[in-house]
This record gives C-alpha cells, structure tokens and sequence, in this order.
C-alpha cells in the first residue's frame, strides 16, 4: 500500500479513482500521512468512521459513488480545505462537518440535500460552495453568515424566492441560481456590487429590481453559459423587458434607472 502513495513537492497523494470498489480498502486507514486522498469514480456505499484517523487531509474527493451519508468523524479532519461529495446519494451532511473550519471549498452537488446544518456558519473560510442538483425549497440560513463566499452555486432546486439576506454575502463574484422557480429578485442582491457573473436563467422572473444597475461589475448581458455577466434568458419577462434585453446591458440599466 505506501508503494501507492505519491510524494509530489507539496502534498503525499494517493488515488484510488475508478477501481470498481464497493467499500474503501482498510490498509487506507492506516496511512495518516495522505493529504490528498481521491476515492472517486467507484461505488462507495458507505465511508467507515476510521476515516477520521487521516487527519492530515487537506483534499478529499469522495464524487461519483453511492454515498446515502458521511461519518461524523469527518469533524477530525481539521486541516481539510477541499472537499467533494458531489455525486452522491446524500440526504443530509453531518453537523460536524462544520469543525473543519479551513475547509475553503465544498462541492455538494447532485445529491437529494433539503437542508443544512445551522452549525454551517461556523465554516468561516469558505469561499466557494456548489449546492446545484439537489433539493432546496429555499437557500439555507446559515449561508448568509459565509462571508468570505466567492462563489455560490444552487441552480437545478426547487427555490421559489432569493432571501433580502443575500445582501451579507459581500465577497460574492459568481452567483448562480439557474433552472429554479424564482419568480422576483430582491433589491438587496444589488448591494453585491463585487458580482461579475448573475446566472438566473430557466426561472419564473417577469420583473427586475429598478436598481440592477449597481451592479456594475457585470460586463455584458451574457449567453454562454462561461461568460461574466448577467444571465436572464428563459424568463417570463413581461414587456418591454425583453425587448430592452436585446439591447444590452447599458440599455437595460438606463431603462430601469430612468423608470425609477
């Protein structure tokens, strides 16, 4: 087993990526020197509480298997800055997750998560969390305590509504919310003046705040799905909004300032 082990320049790796395995192999538990440990790709069931004997793991990814739940020994990982459970078949993520407070970056993604833990507001160092395919009626409280987010993803939900708390997210530079049932966006999201890229594509929206045009960081009424800027199409807008969309952004934000 420590023949599999990689010693690069900054981290000692070990992946066991697409290997077909159902259950991770018990001579891992006994390596605690793994930083980056990459178990992805198989048709893990289930991640032993032995899990927290590694507790020298700065990346974790755990995507593509079959995961129903996480170990709350996953709290022993205190020098964890990356995980990934995307892929998975989560209902819940464990309250103690929330004691790996370097963990900077957190992929959630397609998964059947209704909710997290309130315990999450302690997770002070996280800037980028990928909520996206799974389902959430409505963005979790504790998010808006995250402020050092940069990123923010929870398209593919079941949202009806976007919080006037979103506003404490001040750090935030990429917001997606696309292919929810968002029918109106607060005033609030304006004060985010760092967001460079606003995807509410595939959402129920007919109006838009008067005062978009703080956000003054979005370059462009963007259509690829890469591309900074503000993301609205497949929308219900009601007129003349669409066809003030087609003139651009400067044109969108001088018809919303002058209607206000």
């Amino acid at each position: 087993p420590k023949s599999l082990l990689k010693r690069g320049l900054r981290y000692v790796s070990l992946s066991l990526i697409m290997k077909g395995m159902t259950s991770a192999p018990d001579f891992l538990w006994g390596l605690p020197e793994v930083q980056k440990l990459n178990l992805s790709r198989n048709q893990l069931v289930v991640i032993p509480p032995s899990l927290g004997k590694l507790d020298r793991l700065v990346v974790l990814n755990l995507g593509g298997n079959c995961l129903k739940c996480l170990p709350k020994e996953v709290g022993l990982l205190r020098n964890l800055k990356v995980l990934f459970v995307n892929m998975n078949r989560l209902t819940e993520v464990p309250a103690e997750l929330s004691l790996c407070r370097k963990l900077e970056v957190l992929s959630l993604s397609h998964n059947c998560i209704s909710q997290l833990p309130l315990s999450f507001t302690d997770l002070t160092s996280l800037r980028k969390l990928n909520l996206s395919n799974n389902r959430f009626l409505q963005i979790p409280l504790c998010i808006f305590a995250l402020r050092s987010l940069d990123f923010l993803h929870l398209g593919s939900n079941r949202l009806e509504n976007i919080a006037e708390s979103v506003q404490y997210l001040v750090n935030l530079q990429i917001f997606i919310v696309e292919n929810n049932n968002i029918r109106t966006l607060p005033r609030s999201l304006c004060f985010i003046t760092s967001l460079e890229l606003l995807n509410v594509d595939y959402n129920a929206i007919q109006t838009l705040p008067d005062n978009l045009y703080l956000l003054r960081r979005l370059p462009r009424i963007a259509w690829n799905p890469m591309d900074k800027g503000l993301h609205i199409a497949h929308n219900p807008l009601s007129r003349p909004l669409p066809e003030v969309v087609e003139g651009g952004l400067d044109a969108l934000f001088n018809y919303l300032r002058e209607k206000k």
